[in-house]
């Protein structure tokens, strides 16, 4: 689907987000290898399912499966992959689509031959354009919208060029994408007009590159030469990028990109991720001070914000968290009591860093409230005496519809408690949260970023 994720379920962060990588080179057969490298560093991205499609000789080989990118594509599958020319993608989805036929890229055949999608993002408008074309006598194999977008287009292809029947399709559709697509012959990249989810283009010698994010780019000794424009439709060759179409954009990027789901090495639309964090963790140590001993992050993404809190107020940084580095796919814990042993699978106290000490601890958000819970009586049982959470978003108080999967108010606990009732849900000395007006702060001043999950209002 156009959904993805990149946190463990259990841990009842936001999910969202796949990861799409795609490739052209001028010289070469084993584009497979790069197309494998930037995957992996798009893992945190989704961890359900991969999937790359190869073009050599006119002729696409696909492969996809469920697992993570070392388990899908050991070195005997990895070198029968030829071809210079090809798209991969990391997935997550909602449990009840979580298995090997929503997985992609996803493949169709058409008038003029066979078209490859490796999407990110939500079409909100899905059910309605599902229902059109199967009245139309579409069939479908998936549960996935990706699929959606693959008939709009191939619908088209019986009177136009891939080209004009990929631009002819785009504007049917609503809601969050950004997407790779790729024929026998030919490699496309699209971005929503709002662009909700982050694309780049980048370039190794002769070889040119698409990615959801250019961390995928440094895996691969690329460099960065530019974002996908929101509302753009790009044909990337061998000589670089061209664009057949502009729609008119309205950028909306996704706040949380920044917050907590893109890697800190990225840089989306010209702001550092890691930029970002370090600025969130400065700001709560401004607006929220306490008297502690040492600043501690919930890893990974509370780390950044740690480090900008504690070198704001002038308190040590330190580690309070191993964390088992060997958990490889994580799973949905039916029961409460699963969830809190998951948690302490994951992460371990470092007892000696914390012991009669006062802990600042940073986290990116606060979801259902368990985990935070689980962990600061983790650090309170291995003899921290006060805890002080400090939180590098605002309250989460609202449903996503553009490849997040909160989709219910009712789940979110800053809806049913206040910040002094959560605190002591939690266990916590005290909680605070960044202030929704210093969002912009974290994008160098820009108010063109979706906080429809904090604020209610969504871009229209």
């Amino acid at each position: 689907m156009l959904e993805g994720s990149i946190s463990c379920a259990h841990c009842h962060r936001p999910q969202e987000a796949c990861g799409v990588f795609g490739i052209v080179e001028q010289t070469g057969h084993q584009c497979s290898a790069d197309i494998y490298a930037a995957l992996f560093a798009l893992q945190h991205r989704g961890q359900q399912s991969t999937g790359m499609s190869v073009a050599h000789n006119q002729v696409i080989t696909n492969h996809k499966d469920m697992g993570l990118v070392t388990e899908v594509f050991p070195a005997a599958v990895l070198e029968g992959i030829k071809g210079s020319m090809g798209i991969g993608h990391v997935h997550y989805a909602k449990l009840a689509q979580n298995n090997r036929e929503n997985a992609q890229p996803l493949t169709v055949r058409h008038a003029r031959g066979t078209l490859c999608i490796a999407a990110n993002g939500s079409i909100t408008n899905f059910n309605a354009l599902r229902q059109e074309l199967a009245a139309r006598g579409a069939i479908f194999q998936t549960t996935s919208d990706t699929e959606v977008v693959a008939h709009l287009i191939a619908n088209g292809t019986q009177e136009s060029d891939l080209a004009a029947a990929i631009t002819n399709a785009l504007p049917a559709l609503e809601g969050a994408y950004s997407m790779v697509l790729m024929s026998q012959d030919r490699l496309f990249a699209a971005r929503d007009p709002r662009g909700f989810r982050p694309l780049c283009i980048g370039r190794r010698g002769d070889a040119w590159m698409v990615a959801s994010e250019c961390c995928a780019l440094n895996s691969v000794e690329a460099t960065f030469v530019r974002d996908v424009a929101p509302g753009e439709l790009v044909e990337i060759t061998a000589h670089g990028p061209v664009t057949i179409s502009q729609m008119p954009a309205r950028p909306h990027i996704c706040i949380f990109e920044y917050i907590y789901f893109a890697r800190p090495d990225s840089i989306i639309d010209g702001t550092s991720v890691y930029d970002a964090r370090h600025k969130a963790g400065r700001l709560l140590a401004q607006l929220a001070p306490v008297d502690a001993d040492l600043v501690v992050g919930v890893p990974d993404s509370g780390t950044i914000a740690a480090i900008g809190y504690a070198e704001e107020a002038g308190i040590p940084f330190g580690l309070a968290f191993d964390k088992n580095r060997y958990i490889g796919r994580t799973f949905i814990a039916p029961t409460q009591a699963l969830r809190a042993t998951a948690v302490r699978m994951k992460l371990s106290v470092i007892e000696a860093n914390v012991k009669g000490r006062r802990i600042v601890m940073t986290d990116d958000s606060i979801v259902r409230g368990t985990t935070c819970a689980n962990i600061v009586k983790m650090l309170k049982a291995a003899g921290a005496k006060e805890v002080h959470v400090r939180i590098s978003s605002p309250p989460y108080k609202w449903p996503c519809y553009f490849g997040t999967d909160i989709s219910d108010a009712a789940e979110l606990t800053a809806n049913t408690h206040s910040v002094e009732e959560l605190c002591a849900h939690i266990g916590a000395d005290s909680l605070a949260y960044l202030p929704q007006e210093k969002l912009p702060e974290l994008v160098q001043g820009s108010t063109s970023f979706c906080q429809g999950c904090f604020s209610g209002q969504y871009p229209k």
